[in-house]
């Protein structure tokens, strides 16, 4: 067996390995090697404890400032013998209290005497307003002992992820055994790569990401790995790309004079410069005789609806079908409205007063009646429906296509590949493929996560829109800013315009005791704003004499759609919602929306929640209502979203405040993202390069025969789960 396939159990025993593989995810010698450090700490420089992060597991390095043991009495030790050891250490930034209760102060009073240094590990918890570690687990670091000089060799410690069952200083004793294992690493980079771009071999990172004398070392090690994980990952991807363009499709070219110019003569308007180019890029795709693979990414309102029904309309009048797939049934049958409306005559194939080259737009969603549901069926199967708009009731195999030449998925990030893959198994030849979404996506991540997608941009907004001006409103600092919050929706609504609010929560789920609550909620010990309480204390408060509806993800969908029926017919002045209004609901005539308890969303939403306004000619308003302090990182980030309207900008500063795992999410398949050492935002230059590289190579050698290090790496990378999961892309 080779060295890095070696199970742990078999190196450091069935105990630490059994730790390792259910708490951090590590099995082989290879998983070891790559759990890479986090940071490092310098012997002569200590952490900062002034920015310890509550409730986090922290490993410090740190110097004790005096140790003092106090009796006490309790129910377990009547007459004050109860033992309470209090040891404060410092690292010149700030100062922690360490406590040690009962038997457990026996061994730290004898070794954590003023001066000692050592590695302290622990959860940072709150205790009399300071900092605490409660019987944190330590390694002392003697100057003179021959032992610990080798196991933290070099002046650099690596400070590992760890865990509360296994220290970062164990993780790194593991590592010294399977060290010398490191050496017969095979190196997946072909040579050529690695000695033009001056990269370390394989094995030499290893050890220098380990086992570092120096910072440059340090440096050297990162650069290689980074190049590792960016270009096994763009090779995969590249491999994806290379088999779908040898996949058939037929090509769909609109006829001259057929639907698609009938309906670009009806456009009351004209294309903007960015529309044009991209249905451009979208028919020179559906003309080749392969299947297209392609992101459209465009801010909310920049008219991806348009785009996508041209592209529809194309392959209508070639002959084939189009099947649009939306997340909700609110998001399908606004779809469905909106279609029809800019279609008119043009979408009443076979009926009375249908324009000649109509053709039938249907809608399929899992609510709708039996007679509704068997002619729409219908429909599909004979070709008399050129254009269909669902939800995952299209995926259903009773659904039977004439002949399907083009999927459009709606708002990619709410869709399963699964369901991608079961909607194209419907075509006779794989059909075209269309990604639409809103979220901005930067650069790097599209080309990590939709890495097999060609991406196209809209990023301009059509004539005709309004700018949306934002604030913060800090609601405990500022209450007066709340009321005048109130105030402004009541103008609007005097103005003839409407509002929206927005709830992090419904209201009536019964509080579950397993809920996983943040940080935040449990320093305020508040819950969520419900939408229930909300829209009730508006309705008999600031907000008395309006007309005030909720809207709500739990209502049946017949209740929502007469919600949004009435809110878009301007029968209702404020809607109170949860995030089931932040795709794709239009109402122009929404002019303000209040967004509660804003730090509980994330920025990405943020701003997809803001797009829902100043959608007409009048401007938008968004107020960002918190009750965070003004220090907080919850509160820069609403800054943020208040200071830009760019959405790639704002996506950006998310991916910066996020960690990349939940970027990649799904993607990389697991919960564990299989980025160690790449960072999405900083390294785009790394992920552009390594594009190309792979692109080359996987051009060259599709089988990769001649690279076989290279073809083992992608096969731990693509262990069978991610295998499926890029398959079905």
């Amino acid at each position: 067996m080779p060295a890095l396939e070696e199970p742990l159990k078999k190196v450091l025993g069935p105990a630490t390995a059994k730790v390792m593989a259910e708490h951090l995810g590590l099995h082989t010698v290879g998983d070891l090697l790559h759990h890479y450090p986090r940071r490092y700490e310098e012997r002569g420089q200590l952490t900062h404890l002034a920015d310890l992060p509550m409730d986090e597991h922290v490993t410090v390095v740190a110097q004790v400032a005096d140790a003092r043991l106090h009796s006490f009495a309790s129910a377990k030790a009547p007459g004050g013998r109860g033992q309470r050891l209090e040891v404060t250490i410092t690292d010149g930034s700030g100062r922690l209290q360490l406590v040690f209760f009962g038997k457990g102060v026996h061994k730290p009073h004898k070794e954590l005497l003023p001066g000692t240094r050592a590695m302290f590990a622990g959860k940072v918890s709150v205790f009399n307003r300071r900092l605490q570690l409660a019987h944190p687990a330590y390694e002392l670091l003697r100057s003179d002992s021959e032992e610990t000089v080798e196991n933290w060799a070099g002046a650099l410690i690596p400070i590992y992820p760890a865990t509360a069952k296994l220290e970062s200083w164990k993780i790194g004793k593991a590592l010294q055994t399977v060290l010398p294992s490191a050496q017969e690493a095979a190196d997946p980079l072909p040579a050529s790569l690695r000695e033009a771009r001056g990269l370390l071999p394989l094995p030499e990172a290893l050890l220098k990401i380990h086992r570092p004398h120096t910072k440059a070392d340090i440096e050297q090690a990162r650069a290689r790995l980074k190049w590792d994980e960016a270009f096994v990952l763009q090779v995969a991807l590249a491999r994806r790309r290379h088999a779908d363009a040898q996949l058939p499709a037929v090509a769909r070219r609109p006829a001259p004079d057929g639907l698609l110019a009938a309906f670009d003569r009806r456009l009351p308007f004209t294309l903007t410069e960015g529309q044009r180019k991209v249905c451009e890029e979208i028919f020179a795709d559906l003309a080749t005789e392969h299947s297209m693979h392609r992101l459209l990414q465009g801010e909310v309102g920049s008219g991806k609806t348009l785009v996508a029904l041209r592209a529809m309309l194309a392959v209508v009048d070639a002959g084939g079908q189009a099947a649009m797939l939306a997340p909700t049934e609110v998001l399908a049958q606004q779809h469905h409205r909106s279609i029809t409306e800019m279609m008119g005559e043009l979408a009443e194939g076979g009926m009375l007063g249908g324009a000649e080259n109509a053709t039938k737009v249907v809608l399929l969603t899992g609510s709708m009646g039996a007679a509704a549901r068997r002619q729409a069926l219908l429909d599909l199967a004979t070709g008399e429906a050129g254009i269909v708009i669902g939800t995952h009731a299209l995926i259903e195999d009773k659904v039977q296509f004439h002949d399907l030449g083009l999927v459009v998925v709606d708002e990619q990030h709410r869709f399963g590949v699964e369901q991608r893959d079961a909607l194209r198994g419907k075509g006779k030849q794989p059909p075209h493929l269309l990604v639409m979404t809103a979220t901005p996506i930067p650069r790097t991540v599209a080309m990590t996560v939709f890495g097999d997608l060609e991406t196209s941009v809209l990023d301009q907004l059509p004539a005709g829109r309004s700018p949306i001006a934002s604030h913060v409103v800090p609601a405990a600092d500022k209450p007066h800013f709340l009321a005048r919050a109130w105030e402004r929706v009541r103008e609007e609504v005097a103005g003839g315009h409407q509002a929206y609010v927005v709830c992090p929560r419904i209201g009536d789920e019964a509080d579950d005791p397993k809920a996983k609550k943040s940080p935040e909620d449990e320093a305020e010990k508040r819950p969520p704003l419900a939408v229930l309480d909300v829209a009730e204390q508006l309705a008999k408060g600031p907000l008395g004499g309006l007309r005030v509806e909720v809207l709500h993800g739990r209502m049946p969908p017949e209740h929502k759609d007469a919600v949004m029926r009435r809110f878009a017919a301007g029968e209702t002045d404020v809607l109170v919602a949860t995030t089931v209004i932040e795709v794709g609901v239009n109402v122009p005539n929404a002019t303000v929306m209040v967004i509660m308890d804003a730090d509980r969303f994330g920025v990405s939403q943020l701003h997809q929640l803001r797009g829902r306004v100043g959608r007409g000619s009048a401007p938008g308003l968004c107020l960002l209502v918190t009750e965070m302090p003004e220090a907080s990182a919850a509160r820069q980030r609403l800054n943020a979203v208040a200071s830009t309207l760019d959405g790639f900008e704002l996506s950006r500063i998310d991916l910066e405040q996020r960690r990349e795992g939940d970027v990649l999410g799904q993607a990389q398949s697991g919960t564990r993202s299989s980025l160690r050492m790449l960072a999405v935002i900083e390294d785009e230059e790394i992920i552009a390069e390594a594009r190309q590289e792979a692109t080359r190579i996987v051009a060259a050698d599709p089988e990769l025969e001649r690279l076989p290090a290279l073809r083992t790496a992608l096969q731990a990378l693509l262990d069978e789960e991610r295998e499926q999961y890029l398959e079905k892309g």
